[in-house]
Order: structure tokens, then C-alpha cells, then sequence
């Protein structure tokens, strides 16, 4: 058990790498900084590690963005809504389909609405001036890009037995 937790813990600390250094990756759209990676690794975080672990993951790479200057704050809400929906989606269907999908939803839709509070409180940004749904755009352009890249290096995996490899080397 102490093993598969500890594999756990360190490939989730590899995709926090992944999504720090792919966030140099980014560009922006309408106000806010779209980057692709991140969706991915929320999405390799559902179908290798689980919801808890994706939303930790999101946390950790979106606090290590922000310390470096590689993000903003409104990368809390997104990603980590994205984490624990598709991670719950993957969870209880298996279906990489609906995984991407519940990514795109948690944090396109639900990310991109709660950035605006965010926005508004911490960013200093005039509500008078911004809509509620000011990010939705934007964040479902990178989330829509991250998911087709995971899509793709998901059924890579699959295809070549690697993906069950790990899940079973995981528990």
C-alpha cells in the first residue's frame, strides 16, 4: 500500500513538472493565459492517478506558476475544477471520452465562471467593465487544446498496453 502511494505522490509531482515547464507554452486570449498542458496533465492525472490526486496536482502547478510568473490566479479555479471533475468522470465511467469532456465542462464552463469573482476580488478588475462570462472563451480555447492532446496521448498509451501497464504498476 505505502508503495503504490508513494509511486502515486511522485508521478503526480512529475506531471506538476510537466504542467510548470509546458505553461512556458502558453499564449494569451481575451485578458487571460491559455495553457494547454495543464488540461493534459488534469486529464493523465484522472486516468493514472485519480480526482484527489489531479485536484493536489492542478493546486501545486498552478501555486508554481504563479510564484514564477508563469500564470495567474485565475489558473486556481480553472484547473482545479477541471481536475476533480474529470478525475470523478473518469473515476466512475472509465470512458476517455467522457474524461475529456467533464475536463472541457469543469474547467471551460465551471473554471471560466469562477474566475470571474476571482477577477473582480483579487485582480482588481472593474465588474462594471467585465462580463461574468468573460473567461469562459478563452479558457475553453486552452481546455479544448489540452484535451485533444491528452486525447491523443491517452490512446496512445492504450493502444501500445502502456496505459494498463501503469494503471496496474499504480493500484
Amino acid at each position: 500500500m505505502k508503495s503504490n502511494s508513494t509511486k502515486k505522490l511522485a508521478l503526480a509531482a512529475l506531471l506538476v513538472a510537466v504542467a510548470v515547464v509546458g505553461s512556458t507554452f502558453s499564449f494569451p486570449v481575451l485578458g487571460s493565459r491559455c495553457s494547454p498542458v495543464q488540461h493534459m496533465v488534469n486529464i493523465l492525472c484522472a486516468v493514472l492517478l485519480g480526482p484527489w490526486y489531479g485536484v493536489g496536482a492542478a493546486f501545486l502547478a498552478s501555486l508554481l506558476r504563479n510564484l514564477l510568473g508563469l500564470g495567474s490566479l485565475l489558473a486556481f479555479p480553472g484547473s482545479m475544477c477541471g481536475a476533480l471533475l474529470c478525475g470523478a468522470a473518469y473515476h466512475k465511467t472509465k470512458s476517455l471520452p467522457v474524461t475529456l469532456l467533464a475536463e472541457i465542462v469543469g474547467t471551460g464552463i465551471l473554471g471560466g465562471l469562477l474566475a470571474y469573482p476571482i477577477a473582480v476580488a483579487f485582480m482588481g478588475k472593474n465588474a462594471g467593465e467585465l462580463a461574468f462570462y468573460a473567461y469562459v472563451v478563452p479558457f475553453l480555447v486552452s481546455t479544448v487544446g489540452g484535451s485533444l492532446l491528452a486525447g491523443a496521448l491517452v490512446t496512445a498509451l492504450d493502444r501500445t498496453g502502456a496505459l494498463n501497464r501503469a494503471q496496474s504498476a499504480l493500484g
